[in-house]
C-alpha cells in the first residue's frame, strides 16, 4: 500500500474509532486514550492495540469484536484484529486535550497531577 493510501486508510480508521464510545464515560475511545497502537501494512490488515478504562469493564469481552467488525467495513482494510493489552494501564493522563475539555477535567503538569474541574458558564469564575 503507497504511503498516501496508507494514511488514507489510517486517517479513515481514525475517523471510525472516534465514533465507539466508552460505555461508561461520554467520550470515544480514541480521544480518551485508550487506543495505544494502530498499524495498518501494506496488504491492508490492521493491527489495533488498545485497553479499557478498567478490567472490569462490562465490555471487555464484547467491544474488541466490534471495533474489529466496525474497521473490517472500511475501504481499503482486508482484515482487522484488537488485542487488549493491560500494560501499561490507562490513566486520565492519557485522554486528550478535546476529552479533558469535553469532560470538563484539566489535569496539571506537576507531578502531583492535581485535578482541577473547570465549570464554565455564566457567573463561573474558572481560572487556568
Amino acid at each position: 500500500m503507497e504511503s498516501t493510501a496508507a494514511d488514507t486508510v489510517r486517517s479513515r480508521l481514525i475517523e471510525a474509532l472516534r465514533t465507539v464510545y466508552d460505555p461508561e464515560i461520554p467520550v470515544n475511545i480514541y480521544e480518551l486514550g485508550l487506543v495505544y497502537e494502530l498499524n495498518v501494512d501494506d496488504a491492508g490488515r490492521v493491527g489495533v492495540k488498545m485497553t479499557l478504562t478498567s478490567p472490569a469493564c462490562p465490555v471487555a469481552g464484547s467491544l474488541p469484536g466490534q471495533i474489529e467488525a466496525k474497521l473490517k467495513g472500511i475501504e481499503g482494510v482486508t482484515d482487522a484484529k484488537v488485542e487488549l493489552v493491560w500494560d501499561p494501564p490507562w490513566t486520565p493522563e492519557r485522554m486528550s486535550e478535546a476529552a479533558k475539555l469535553q469532560l470538563g477535567m484539566l489535569f496539571d503538569d506537576e507531578p502531583s497531577s492535581r485535578l482541577r474541574v473547570l465549570r464554565s458558564g455564566p457567573g463561573s469564575s474558572a481560572r487556568p
